[in-house]
């Protein structure tokens, strides 16, 4: 058995946007936007939705949306979510992203929320 848990949701958008990006999904949701240490790729929206991570994520690629999965046993989530018909697009340490049916893209990763948020909100799966 492992658990797993929407973890958070991500604005992706092209590196030469990212500020202004951040700026503007701050003030929409009324938030601070905060620079996150030592992964500068990444302007963390705190409090954005209680219980997930919103973040704006630097790439160079086409602005999207993704979400991240979080879990205790990586190989096992993505393998359950494989088996549900996802398709592995690459994996970078322990970060695996997956494309969904529908096309959307996901990531999982091992636990990053603090131990009390895992335990409350997440699924166990068989």
């Amino acid at each position: 058995m492992h658990r797993s848990r929407l973890f958070g949701i991500f604005i992706d958008t092209p590196v030469a946007e990212a500020g202004s990006a951040a700026g503007f999904w701050s003030a929409a949701l009324g938030v601070p936007a905060r620079s996150v240490v030592g992964e500068e790729q990444f302007t963390a929206l705190d409090g954005a939705i209680p219980g997930l991570i919103v973040d704006i994520q630097a790439v160079d690629d086409e602005a999207r949306y993704h979400v991240d999965i979080e879990t205790d046993d990586v190989s096992a989530e993505v393998a359950r979510l494989t088996a549900l018909g996802a398709k592995l697009v690459s994996s970078w340490l322990e970060c695996h992203t997956l494309r969904a049916p529908g096309g959307h893209l996901l990531c999982v990763v091992p636990v990053h929320s603090d131990p009390e948020t895992f335990q409350r909100l997440a699924r166990t799966w068989p």
